[in-house]
């Protein structure tokens, strides 16, 4: 199966050569990623990767990217966090739609990720709430390559709490 997935990075100053990072990337296996920059010191790999599963195809372009690039941070695997218009195209519907789904089932749909002026979902909570109603058509890749973007944002989110504040996680769920 072919999975498509993004994976941003911080990089620091020994991989911040573009050109240079770019044909380590291809030598070490991840030619099957594109390079995106837009800020100075980040990238963005959009990796287009046959796997067994979504797991196994970002699992394994982390592993590279970190056996490639050891000192870069991970900033985001996408797609996983997304507003109503995100969803909206993902699935195939107005954002309108969205919306109103959003506001007349406001005690089920999701809870945000960030609540304000423009609120943020995990792609793959709004994704199984549709999957509930069984009135979308979606993706089972996109489903999948969701869920497993969600895990690896979360981890990497767990990965920075302090010692004192891993308790916090009994408390929160």
């Amino acid at each position: 199966m072919e999975y498509t997935f993004t994976l941003k990075y911080q990089l620091s100053p020994p991989d911040d050569n573009l050109d240079e990072l770019a044909e380590r990337l291809g030598a070490g296996g991840c030619d099957d990623a594109l390079a995106g920059i837009g800020l100075p010191g980040r990238v963005a790999l959009m990796f287009t990767r046959e796997a067994p599963s979504a797991r196994n195809a970002i699992l394994s372009a982390l592993a590279d990217v970190r056996r490639i690039a050891p000192d870069a941070r991970l900033i985001e695997a996408t797609p996983d966090f997304v507003g109503l218009s995100d969803v909206a195209e993902a699935v195939g519907v107005t954002r309108q739609n969205m919306r109103k789904l959003m506001v007349s089932h406001s005690s089920s749909f999701p809870v945000p990720v960030h609540d304000g002026a423009a609120s943020v979902w995990h792609l793959a909570d709004v994704l199984a709430w549709l999957a509930e109603r069984g009135n979308y058509n979606l993706d089972p890749t996109l489903v999948e390559i969701a869920n497993t973007t969600m895990q690896v944002n979360l981890a990497r989110s767990a990965s920075r709490l302090a010692p004192e504040f891993r308790q916090l996680t009994e408390l929160i769920a």
